[in-house]
């Protein structure tokens, strides 16, 4: 493993059956100009991966695989830093555990390194999302990875560049905006991040349980310190304005139960009016195009009640937890 030309870095915990699914296809990677080696790190401890990567030394013993554990759970940051600093390869390509690679994915990115033969650079590749026509609201959401610009499911780093731009930032403890993170470093150095759409790996949507999006909200956190961190990127890239209408729904109800409690009928109504009216346009955005079942219909309309709340709370304590204004 120390002559190899690329690291694979692929960080997991305790999701065995995915992560065995994602090195089956990376077994089969055609690269005939390069040798590879995948470091697989587990957030913490981590029984049933050690013991399938053991099985998968013993089965496929020329298949260059090691696994690495942290002490304990420090995020999928602290996880893929460690691989790439553990690696040998000048070239270090990061995937996820639920992603499966086409066979010429380390191969297209191999290339592209090779053709532009540059010290300092980063590489983004395809991301496939299989969706039926009319997704859940979970299955929309997860198919917009297929159209951003840079996420750690497909992308690579030369070694240079990430010793230059000190990898990726810990204080980022879940998987969440810790790519985009990442990416605006090396623009911010002006490093260049070339597009390679051969390299291409699928990213099917798991299964997701009722009321996911509800506990996706605390990710909103998150952005808080993205925006503190590179606030001129976040609001070219990631969102130009705060969601105004959760805020319109919830001062509008803040309003409406003001007013009734103090006997102004006449603004209660208006107040009223407004979060039904705004609530409404919200329900119907993520309606349209998905899943038309009732029970999809249902969840929808039950969540799209909580989540204005739910996210703006978790905005607010992310800009006072991290001392940023952002709204």
């Amino acid at each position: 493993m120390g002559t190899a030309s690329i690291s694979v870095i692929i960080p997991t915990y305790r999701r065995p059956a995915l992560l065995s699914r994602c090195l089956d296809a990376i077994r089969q990677q055609h690269c005939l100009d390069c040798s590879f080696e995948v470091l697989v790190i587990s957030d913490g401890p981590d029984e049933a991966t050690r013991s399938l990567i053991n099985d998968l030394i013993q089965t496929h013993p020329d298949f260059p695989l090691s696994f690495h554990e942290l002490p304990v759970k420090r995020g999928p940051a602290a996880a893929r830093n460690y691989g790439w600093k553990k690696g040998a390869g000048e070239l270090v390509v990061f995937t996820d555990d639920d992603c499966i690679p086409e066979s010429h994915w380390l191969d297209a990115y191999w290339t592209s390194y090779q053709l532009r033969n540059q010290l300092y650079i980063g590489f983004t590749g395809k991301v496939i999302v299989p969706v039926p026509a009319r997704p859940t609201d979970y299955q929309k959401n997860v198919a917009h990875l297929s159209t951003a610009e840079f996420i750690t499911a497909n992308c690579a780093c030369s070694r240079a560049a990430l010793d230059r731009i000190g990898g990726f930032d810990e204080d980022f403890p879940i998987a969440w905006r810790e790519d985009s993170e990442l990416q605006f470093k090396l623009l911010k150095e002006n490093l260049p991040i070339i597009h390679v759409p051969g390299a291409v790996i699928c990213h099917p949507a798991r299964a997701a349980s009722w009321g996911t999006s509800i506990r996706d909200q605390q990710k909103s956190m998150f952005n808080a310190l993205l925006f503190k961190k590179h606030p001129e990127l976040y609001r070219k890239k990631i969102a130009r304005s705060p969601v105004w209408n959760y805020y319109t729904i919830i001062i509008s109800s803040i309003v409406s139960v003001i007013a009734f409690s103090s006997g102004s009928e006449s603004l209660a109504f208006i107040a009223l009016s407004v979060w039904a009216f705004a609530l409404i346009l919200f329900i119907s955005k993520r309606l349209r195009g998905t899943d038309m079942s009732f029970s999809h219909r249902t969840e929808m309309i039950v969540t799209s009640l909580i989540i204005p709340y739910l996210s703006v709370y978790w905005t607010l304590r992310g800009a006072l937890r991290y001392k940023v204004f952002f709204l």
